[in-house]
């Protein structure tokens, strides 16, 4: 499982290829001039250390090992301390290993910046795909979902995985190829002790993997934690009010306290885990070095060795540095166990099912021709009915009230229009056809949706009237102003249509908010018009002003109103009664008062209040 996570980020570094060779072009170039550089360690020292005159080295024969390498530097030496002397070879030495040097560094930093446009790269796709689904997937997701964890994902474990995954890709490349090389370079020098080291060496990488399991369940809740607590922040501060107002200080500052305390203590336990990786390591590396010389020196000694003493430091040099890449990589292998828990959050999200689909070839629509049909629709959240066989025509132009108690399902009938949801059992018709064999987007652009808490943006006023819509002129924005009761009061604010509205619109009274969504929906200018409780949070005023406003928009279009106050539907062409999901009356005011029923006494107790 934590492999196909791992395999599955890797995915997004696909797309950036020509990067990812570049990358590991440049890798070689840094390893090819580091180990060269170390093969001249001999040479330095026998220029250094030879008091006796320098006899005349033969060229050797060319060979692809690293003994030609070391015997054809030995040759360049002895013929440049011969011809010029000690210290003409030792300027040669410091300046050849100067220029190896340069080019070493400068090989490891176009390495590292082509990585850098992988990981950037690849973060970002990985970014916007969260993003995209969380658009996509159904609002009954999120009623299982805490928002405060959904953003945790997006932010935080998107995070995680860019340091925990992405910088491993680094290693991924790098350290291998490194460690390869240089174990091809020993091979060649002394097969005998390179056998020797590959034997010791397993008994670490088991010490590090059990370690690496424990690190991933640990990090997995610690992340499971810090959504609960941003979702407690998001709470928190949207619900400041209440918390004021009810006393709560105390009960909110000790529950966050306690989720504070338990992500304080799973992070300490991860970090001292991930902290111990390097020193364990080097230890270990240490106990392998102190192991290889021993052995390495006992051969040396009792003649059985196939290299010289100079060849042997220069091997225990070259052995020393792939001590920091597979140090590197063991501590790499923590982190991508810590990374794959964020990924197994997030693509929690990415594989999370659509319920509101889409079919491969779906019916065009552009305009509302005839009528709205609900028929024989039952719909559930869960295992009981929230709908229970409802039938219903809405012809074009028709105005549509539900009303009836809270709970009957009003708000649920109108947003199985727009497929919000999907129907359990039955069909939602437009024009004669199931709204699921439409264009979702087609079917959405018929529609035009205010509700009784008023979505707005922290963004201009204009971008929030124009939100959603392109090559908007300021106009037309103007206009669905005025028609909604709002440019007055626009008109007064610092900067007008310019003016930033703060976050969900709190700088806006109740009622301003609401005209603002209703030349939202103005502008959109929509055969069918939602409105889900639109005035029930307004004081009488802002009622009265929204109410006109609303009037002037329902003219000559298909509307579904969701009434809290009855008197504000009175000539509704019908008007429908739901009860515990069912309509158990349907018809003008006047019939239904006419009747004496439900309706009737629904009126009697907001006329009484």
């Amino acid at each position: 499982m934590a492999k196909h996570k791992f395999t599955r980020v890797l995915t997004y570094v696909k797309p950036y290829w020509a990067s990812v060779i570049l990358n590991i072009v440049f890798n070689l170039m840094a390893i090819f001039f580091s180990l060269f550089s170390f093969a001249l360690v001999v040479p330095f020292l026998n220029l250094l250390f030879t008091t006796n005159a320098i006899e005349a080295v033969a060229k050797p024969e060319f060979a692809l090992n690293s003994q030609f390498l070391l015997q054809y530097l030995n040759y360049i030496m002895s013929n440049l301390i011969i011809k010029h002397g000690h210290y003409y070879a030792l300027v040669f030495i410091c300046l050849v290993l100067l220029v190896s040097f340069l080019l070493r560094n400068t090989g490891r930093f176009l390495a590292c910046y082509f990585m850098a446009n992988i990981r950037a790269g690849a973060v970002h796709d990985l970014r916007r795909d969260i993003y995209n689904k969380i658009l996509i997937l159904p609002l009954s997701f999120y009623g299982k979902q805490r928002k405060g964890d959904v953003m945790a994902r997006i932010t935080t474990d998107v995070q995680e995985i860019e340091i925990s995954i992405l910088n491993y890709l680094e290693m991924l490349t790098k350290e291998p190829l490194t460690i390869i090389v240089y174990f091809g370079f020993m091979v060649s020098l002394s097969p005998k002790l390179t056998l020797f080291v590959l034997a010791v060496l397993p008994l670490a990488a088991l010490l590090i993997g059990k370690v690496g399991k424990m690190l991933k369940k640990e990090s997995k809740e610690n992340q499971k934690q810090l959504g609960g607590m941003i979702s407690t922040i998001e709470e928190t501060i949207s619900g400041l009010r209440i918390i004021k107002g009810f006393n709560a200080i105390q009960y909110s500052s000790e529950k966050f306290e306690e989720q504070n305390s338990t992500y304080s203590k799973l992070l300490r336990s991860v970090q001292r885990k991930r902290d111990m990786s390097s020193p364990m390591s080097e230890f270990l590396s240490a106990i392998v070095v102190i192991i290889v010389l021993w052995f390495g020196g006992q051969l040396i000694l009792g003649g059985n060795s196939s290299i010289s003493a100079a060849d042997f430091v220069t091997y225990i040099v070259v052995f020393s540095q792939i001590i920091s890449p597979a140090k590197s990589f063991s501590q790499g292998y923590y982190c991508v166990q810590k990374g794959i828990a964020s990924a197994e959050r997030v693509f929690e999200i990415l594989d999370a099912e659509e319920v509101i689909t889409e079919k491969e070839k779906p019916i065009r629509i552009n305009e509302f021709k005839q009528n709205i049909e609900y028929r024989n629709v039952f719909f559930r959240y869960n295992k009981d009915d929230v709908l229970k066989d409802i039938n219903l025509k809405i012809g074009k132009g028709k105005l549509i009230a539900l009303v009836g108690e809270s709970g009957g399902g009003k708000s649920t009938m109108a947003d199985l229009l727009p497929r919000f949801y999907d129907v359990c059992e039955g069909q939602i018709l437009i024009d004669g056809h199931d709204i699921r064999n439409y264009k979702i987007s087609d079917i959405r652009g018929l529609m035009g949706i205010v509700t009784q808490e008023s979505i707005l943006f922290n963004d201009t006023v204009f971008n929030n009237i124009a939100f959603g819509m392109e090559n908007v002129s300021r106009e037309a924005v103007i206009e669905a102003a005025k028609i909604a009761n709002a440019h007055d009061f626009i008109s007064t604010m610092e900067h007008g249509y310019d003016t930033l509205i703060g976050d969900r619109g709190m700088n806006l009274s109740g009622g301003q908010r609401q005209r603002l969504s209703i030349a939202r929906a103005v502008l959109k200018n929509p055969p069918i018009l939602i409105l889900d409780e639109a005035t029930s949070s307004l004081d009488t005023e802002s009622e009265r002003l929204v109410q006109d406003a609303l009037s002037k928009v329902m003219e000559q279009r298909t509307s579904i109103v969701i009434a809290h106050r009855l008197s504000t539907i009175q000539y509704a062409d019908e008007i429908i009664v739901l009860q515990k999901g069912q309509i158990v009356e349907r018809g003008k005011h006047d019939e239904l008062i006419a009747k004496g029923g439900i309706y009737k006494k629904l009126t009697d107790l907001q006329s009484f209040n």
